[in-house]
């Protein structure tokens, strides 16, 4: 068997990172303990991870100049990551209401209906629902 278990985004800060993906996307938090870097800085080792999904986020709070500046732009400005919902329209009224920042309007694609939205990074997402 071969999976993807986690994919890691570079945020600011651990606790304002947390609350967005748990609080406004709803996702649950699985992990969150003290680690350290390979050169022996302090770090935490955070993972959230949408409910019932396999695949997981590791939060990595940036480190040094290079990490810092991938902030928000890990995908150079592409959507590079991707939600999808059962209720687009709930989602998306949910997420709005909380504050989230939509790029662009939803919208329908042969794919299904999509919304392009920030995360806490300004990284960009796609919101995806059915047709």
């Amino acid at each position: 068997m071969v999976e993807i278990d986690l994919v890691a985004l570079i945020v600011d800060e651990y606790d304002p990172a947390i609350a967005f993906f748990t609080d406004v996307l709803g996702f649950d938090l699985v992990e969150d303990f003290p680690s350290l870097t390979t050169d022996g800085q302090p770090k935490r080792w955070v993972v959230v991870r949408p409910p019932g999904a396999q695949t997981g986020i590791l939060l990595a709070r940036g480190c040094g100049e290079h990490q810092r500046a991938a902030i928000g732009n890990q995908v150079a400005g592409r959507v590079g990551f991707f939600l999808r919902v059962d209720d687009f329209d709930a989602a998306y009224r949910r997420m709005a209401e909380a504050g989230v920042t939509f790029v662009r309007e939803p919208r329908a694609e042969p794919y299904g209906r999509v919304a392009v939205f920030l995360d806490i990074a300004g990284n960009r997402w796609d919101l995806l629902g059915s047709a």
